[in-house]
């Protein structure tokens, strides 16, 4: 069972997320796909002409465009679905264990989480543990923020883990958890030609990796020159309906905003226990993270006004 908040009262799955959404029209795929990011061409990382892959799930490929359908391709037609979730909501039925759509509009809408410009970088390509494997494309963060130094620059893919914790505190819903570390799945039952085409399947991809890794994390946005990458509401996958732009804006090396960055940095939510724990990264995380929230009981407040001490 996936690690949903409260097991007992999670009645019905369902696939409504909040997240980013990576897909791009191709003229190699299915003409129905939109077009919401410019900076990665995911078809960099497919094998469409089957060099490496000798079979792969009834839908194909997931992102690139999509499967476009005979005549030139056999799989099932489907639109471009590339995304990254960032927190499952389940559904829009609180007595399933959801959320209602319209509460989660108002909560994103609000100002309450805090929507940094967001820029991404993809990290690695891998395969899954399912047998076959989904193969995903990750976007970790590399290293830790630096809690000494509050000018230097920000880890790529820093806003996942900002906004996925910001979430993960406003809303508490039976359903609500993560699928893994931050990824976007590009196919599914990825059978191998041999053991010596997989390797050479992920040499291409950590080629491809190491190029986008050049130009650096880049804003999922169509328009060139301004940065309004933000966050949508899915119903699913195929289903973004809902974008709200950024509200929080740079400079991130303000002093206010970045204590507010590095107080949700701080932490990390375990999956086991169910319960927030100190982020990995280093011993003065902690104390950073300790020292805003005992003075706010919502970093956010901090910027939207002043706060009153908890007594």
């Amino acid at each position: 069972m996936p690690p949903v908040l409260k097991p007992e009262a999670s009645k019905v799955d369902g696939l409504a997320f909040i997240g980013l959404s990576l897909a791009r029209k191709s003229d190699v795929g299915h003409q129905g796909s939109q077009t919401h990011q410019t900076a990665f061409d995911l078809n960099d990382i497919l094998d469409r002409n089957y060099e490496y892959f000798a079979s792969t799930n009834d839908d194909g490929w997931l992102v690139g465009g999509g499967e476009p359908g005979p005549p030139k391709s056999y799989k099932l037609p489907a639109k471009d679905s590339a995304h990254v979730e960032i927190m499952r909501v389940g559904t829009f039925k609180p007595e399933w264990g959801g959320i209602a759509e319209k509460d989660i509009i108002a909560a994103l809408g609000s100002g309450k989480i805090l929507i940094p410009q967001i820029t991404v970088l993809p990290t690695a390509v891998v395969a899954n543990t399912d047998s076959p494997p989904e193969i995903e494309i990750r976007f970790d963060m590399p290293y830790g923020p630096n809690f000494s130094d509050k000018k230097a620059p920000l880890p790529a893919n820093w806003q996942l883990r900002f906004i996925h914790n910001q979430l993960f505190k406003h809303f508490y819903n039976p359903s609500r958890f993560c699928p893994g570390a931050f990824h976007s799945t590009i196919v599914r039952k990825a059978e191998f030609r041999t053991q010596k085409h997989r390797q050479a399947y992920f040499e291409m991809c950590e080629t491809v990796i190491k190029k986008w890794s050049l130009a650096g994390p880049q804003p999922l946005s169509t328009e060139l020159g301004e940065n309004k990458s933000g966050i949508w509401l899915f119903t699913d996958r195929t289903k973004p309906n809902h974008f709200f732009q950024p509200n929080f804006l740079p400079p991130y090396d303000a002093e206010d905003k970045r204590d507010i960055i590095l107080s949700y940095l701080a932490e990390e939510w375990d999956e086991e226990s169910l319960s927030w724990k100190p982020a990995t990264w280093d011993e003065k995380a902690v104390s950073v993270g300790e020292s805003l929230m005992g003075f706010c009981n919502n970093q956010i407040e901090s910027l939207l006004g002043p706060c009153v001490p908890q007594k």
